[in-house]
């Protein structure tokens, strides 16, 4: 509380999508699970359902495998994504093990059906379970090849009527230029749709971007590795990231 016998302030979003790259459950192996960082993620998580916001998440499957680079190894591509799908999965499991193991509700839905692993995803089921406060991740990407886990993550938020899409990565947001390759790229705080297609700023894929930008849902593009960054977006509200929207 801010003050003595002051109420808490309402969080900004009542119900958001946070989307995770497979690479950011690496840590710094960059490659599998790191469960240190599972847990950290899961702790901050936790503290803004909480608050009360209701939280979907999507997972990339990049820490195990890439349906494209297994492509360009001599795998056929749709066995390439299926099998990026399947990594998600493994990904969600691990989440959803993290959560629970703090106490938290947690159910996986998967655009594949493993019934003795995940329930299939439904539209109103995914609803229900965000209702009953229960954290929900969606995981397999669409089901379908040739789409990437941002575009299913732009998908989800637009089915359960997400009031923001989160994509949390390894930089701070948006930049001019990639910030990996030079460190003095300008950073971009706010965006609007038209001037990300117009500048070729790569937000998300095409489709994903489209289809947020369809629906109005507003993106937010932030360092998720930074500790506290979930919890100040969305309980505090302090504008971190890029944030792009009409």
């Amino acid at each position: 509380m801010s003050a003595e016998g002051a109420s808490p302030r309402k969080p900004p979003f009542g119900r958001v999508l946070l989307k995770l790259s497979g690479e950011v459950l690496a840590g710094e192996a960059g490659f599998g699970i790191d469960f240190d960082v599972v847990r950290a993620l899961a702790e901050e998580i936790g503290q803004v359902v909480d608050s009360g916001v209701q939280v979907a998440l999507v997972v990339g499957g990049g820490n195990i495998i890439r349906g494209q680079e297994a492509a360009r190894h001599g795998v056929e591509r749709v066995v390439g994504d299926n099998m990026g799908m399947l990594a998600t999965v493994i990904n969600a499991l691990a989440l959803q093990s993290a959560f629970e193991g703090l106490g938290y509700q947690t159910r996986v839905l998967t655009a594949i059906e493993m019934r003795q692993v995940a329930e299939l995803f439904i539209r109103r089921r995914a609803i229900r379970h965000l209702e009953k406060g229960r954290i929900v991740i969606f995981a397999a990407g669409t089901g379908n090849p040739y789409f990437s886990t941002d575009t299913a993550a732009a998908l989800r938020a637009a089915e359960i009527g997400a009031d923001c899409l989160l994509k949390g990565t390894k930089v701070d947001g948006v930049f001019e230029e990639d910030p990996r390759r030079n460190p003095r790229a300008p950073f971009i705080k706010d965006l609007c749709y038209k001037d990300a297609l117009v500048k070729e700023l790569k937000v998300m894929d095409s489709p994903a971007f489209a289809l947020c930008m369809e629906n109005r849902i507003p993106v937010i593009v932030f360092n998720v590795l930074v500790p506290g960054n979930i919890r100040r977006i969305l309980v505090d509200g302090e504008r971190i990231g890029t944030w792009v929207g009409f």
